[in-house]
């Protein structure tokens, strides 16, 4: 008896841990992850792009809590944190280019109410930064020291210059109140839970193939990306709070693995063998022409490097697009 009641003393509790955005494409893989791990987790969303249907299978969990909240609300006095994620912004050009004041608002005014909770609760806290930092990049592929080459008035700017300013207010919470940060600049990334309506160009293409409808190819489609499979950048986000708490970042999050735009139209053609046609439409605005991590420090840091490969999870991908295509066709 006395020594179940010690044991009990001495077992650490679990992490309580509070996830903006959650209930989006990233931040419900996240939340998975971590109740998977032990944490508590709360899951706050306004559901702008998030879906309840990403989270429904963990609304039941006793450690898991779903809040619905815009970031840019303060947060409840009474609520106390051990680890913070912060991946409260739409991140398709389509989606944040609809509110654009709205997503600055989300970026900055979001960063500020997250970091004064993490420094309320001596919280340590990640946040979700972008490649978009790097704007169109000058040099190639992009280190972390590049300060990037970014339109400030450009019709993408409210997101990239968001960012930016997120992550300077992360570093100055850092330097001024000894907040513990972890800053990651993600990558495009891709897997089950993308909607189907976001705009980004993996989601877009199988979309459209599936559909037998004409892939859309803006420019010439030799603008390149790096594609990451959504389970290898929550290994690494997982893995970067986990590291001392000098380790601030920032620290590239992605797939190094270089492709244009058209060798994945032709690929996502091949895997679901559709008869769809290409065509091509001009280049929207500031859209960056090359984009590929240098993960050298990450590998260093973080001892990780992406495993799935383009092909095995465009395979996942395309299942999770055919099955809830399935489900809308047959409820």
């Amino acid at each position: 008896m006395w020594i179940v009641l010690l044991l009990l003393v001495w077992l650490p509790l679990d992490a309580r841990t509070l996830v903006t955005g959650g209930a989006g494409f990233l931040g419900s893989h996240l939340c998975e992850r971590l109740i998977a791990e032990g944490h508590e987790v709360i899951c706050l969303d306004n559901l702008y792009t998030g879906s309840l249907d990403n989270i429904d299978h963990l609304l039941s969990h006793p450690r898991f809590t779903f809040i619905q909240q815009d970031i840019c609300m303060l947060f409840d006095d009474d609520l106390e944190v051990d680890e913070i994620y912060n991946l409260a912004c739409p991140a398709s050009p389509e989606w944040y280019q609809k509110d654009p004041i709205q997503t600055l608002r989300t970026s900055v005014i979001g960063a500020l109410n997250v970091l004064e909770l993490a420094k309320r609760c001596d919280a340590k806290i990640f946040q979700a930064s972008t490649s978009e930092v790097y704007g169109d990049p000058l040099e190639h592929p992009q280190q972390e020291n590049h300060w990037g080459h970014v339109n400030p008035i450009g019709i993408r700017s409210c997101y990239d210059e968001g960012k930016r300013c997120a992550e300077t207010l992360f570093f100055d919470f850092h330097r001024f109140h000894d907040v513990k940060i972890k800053v990651g600049r993600i990558f495009n990334t891709y897997g089950p839970r993308m909607s189907t309506g976001d705009g980004r160009v993996v989601s877009n293409f199988i979309v459209q193939a599936l559909d037998n409808q004409p892939i859309t190819l803006y420019g010439t489609g030799r603008q390149t990306r790096s594609f990451c499979y959504v389970d290898d950048l929550i290994d690494a986000i997982v893995l970067f709070m986990k590291t001392d708490n000098s380790i601030t970042g920032p620290l590239n999050l992605g797939n190094p693995h270089e492709f244009t735009v058209k060798e994945l139209a032709d690929l996502v053609l091949e895997k679901t063998s559709s008869p769809s046609t290409v065509i091509y439409l001009p280049l929207p605005q500031d859209d960056p022409k090359r984009r590929q991590p240098d993960l050298t420090l990450t590998e260093s840091t973080l001892g990780w490097k992406p495993r799935i490969q383009l092909a095995e999870g465009l395979d996942r991908t395309i299942s999770y697009f055919q099955s809830i295509r399935f489900l809308s066709i047959n409820p």
